[in-house]
């Protein structure tokens, strides 16, 4: 398409429902908001549930809120099993909460908070719904990544927990290149059924809480320079949007802000480092993903090799 893409680009999204993780601040906040707006029934699926009532009381449309820890196994399959009862059909599945540079802490099932939270929490919750998602025509699975799966990044099988060392930077780095591999992955599963499609996504340099747990010597200057740095969670949330709505988008594209960098600027569609293409470490992290959550996806287990790579 010509010209920027811009939130009065968002379709009609009457009809659809939704679900936004992390949805009571910052960008899911505002994917949240935008999607309501335009007629989605929108579940924003929160840790904090007095949180998240607030933020759906500031929300114009149709909006509930979901309890979600992506820190523990057992809030994730609980959450899931409400969101399939009250839910027959679900239109757009969007993975976007998460938790960037933190010290190093382990979830409720002794996984590290950001590979857990970022990764294995949506892998999970993806898994569970996904046979509400998959009969879907039009349904979208997108997934929040960052430019951060470039910066000191890789999978690191022999201790995916950083139990030996922990370098926050990396641990990040790790989580959100595997966001991106299991939009790949997921993608290549589910292309023989042409219902569904995997997106993802990323907002650039946004001003959200995400940069409090930053090294000071990162967070300093960004606060500081956040008007030249930063762009506000409405145009973060940009990518996201046009990856979940645009007719146009297929499956396996990751957006992001168009300008130098993708720091900041309209959403289109951008690469990701050659690394997150890698089938091998797809699969891996995937097989060991379902080893660790317990969660399979029975209804994609099978796969075309020579499908969308």
């Amino acid at each position: 398409m010509s010209g920027n893409w811009t939130e009065e680009h968002i379709p009609d999204q009457r009809g659809r429902v939704a679900i936004v993780t992390g949805a009571n601040t910052g960008l899911g906040f505002e994917t949240a908001r935008m999607l309501a707006e335009r007629g989605a029934a929108v579940v924003l699926a929160v840790r904090d549930m007095e949180k998240g009532k607030r933020a759906a009381a500031r929300i114009t449309g149709d909006v509930t809120v979901q309890a979600l820890d992506l820190t523990s196994m057992d809030s994730i399959r609980s959450a899931a099993a409400d969101l399939r009862a009250a839910h027959p059909r679900i239109d757009l599945l969007i993975n976007n909460a998460g938790v960037m540079y933190t010290p190093k802490q382990t979830t409720a099932d002794g996984f590290e908070l950001q590979f857990g939270t970022n990764h294995l929490g949506h892998f999970a919750l993806t898994g569970l719904l996904l046979d509400r998602i998959l009969p879907v025509p039009g349904s979208r699975v997108v997934t929040v990544s960052s430019t951060g799966h470039r910066i000191r990044a890789a999978i690191h099988f022999d201790d995916l927990q950083w139990e030996r060392s922990y370098s926050r930077i990396g641990a990040y780095g790790q989580a959100k290149l595997a966001n991106l591999m299991f939009t790949y992955e997921l993608q290549r599963r589910l292309a023989p059924h042409g219902t569904t499609v995997a997106v993802a996504a990323h907002p650039g340099v946004s001003h959200t809480e995400l940069i409090r747990n930053a090294p000071a010597a990162l967070r300093v200057p960004v606060t500081w320079l956040a008007p030249l740095l930063t762009q506000k969670a409405e145009m973060g949330a940009l990518p996201t949007l046009r990856a979940a709505t645009d007719p146009d988008v297929t499956g396996g594209q990751y957006f992001g802000p168009g300008n130098l960098g993708e720091i900041r600027g309209y959403p289109k569609p951008v690469s990701s480092s050659p690394g997150s293409h890698d089938r091998a470490t797809q699969q891996r992290l995937w097989t060991v993903s379902e080893e660790l959550t317990g969660v399979t996806f029975p209804a994609i287990t099978s796969h075309r090799r020579d499908s969308w790579g």
